[in-house]
């Protein structure tokens, strides 16, 4: 009998969660360690982008792929300290970029309810959230 895919959290350990942007897609994991001291998936997540957010920056894309994962995994890493792993400078070109505009901003308060901080990984070091990211989305017919 093999491991499960998924393990259950543990809400004494802390978490990772990494995450990734492509073309038409975002992608994250929830990570954990094992008793085996390797990472092991809590949750996966990935999301279509609309013909909209399609059209965004990476930097764009890269920073909402952060907000989303945050979001949908709030209560996982809500008022605990976690990590965070990216393979785009997403957060410091939040901060330094954000003047005037509104979806910026917002990103940046919404990211203030959490207590993490960020690494930067070689994209060859994200493959999880990477291949979540460029996920065989279905085209839309519409």
């Amino acid at each position: 009998m093999s491991d499960p895919v998924l393990r259950a959290p543990d809400f004494d350990k802390p978490f990772l969660v990494t995450t990734d942007a492509s073309e038409r897609g975002v992608g994250a994991v929830l990570m954990q360690k094992g008793p085996d001291q390797e990472f092991h998936p809590v949750v996966f997540l990935s999301k279509k982008l609309s013909e909209r957010e399609s059209n965004w920056s990476v930097s764009e894309k890269e920073c909402y792929a952060i907000v989303y994962a945050l979001e949908k995994l709030r209560p996982y890493v809500w008022g605990r300290r976690f990590h965070l792993q990216t393979d785009h400078a997403a957060l410091q070109w939040l901060h330094t970029t954000m003047g005037n505009n509104k979806k910026l901003i917002q990103w940046s308060l919404a990211l203030q309810d959490f207590d993490f901080n960020i690494q930067h990984v070689s994209g060859t070091s994200n493959k999880v959230a990477d291949a979540l990211s460029r996920e065989s989305f279905p085209e839309s017919t519409g």
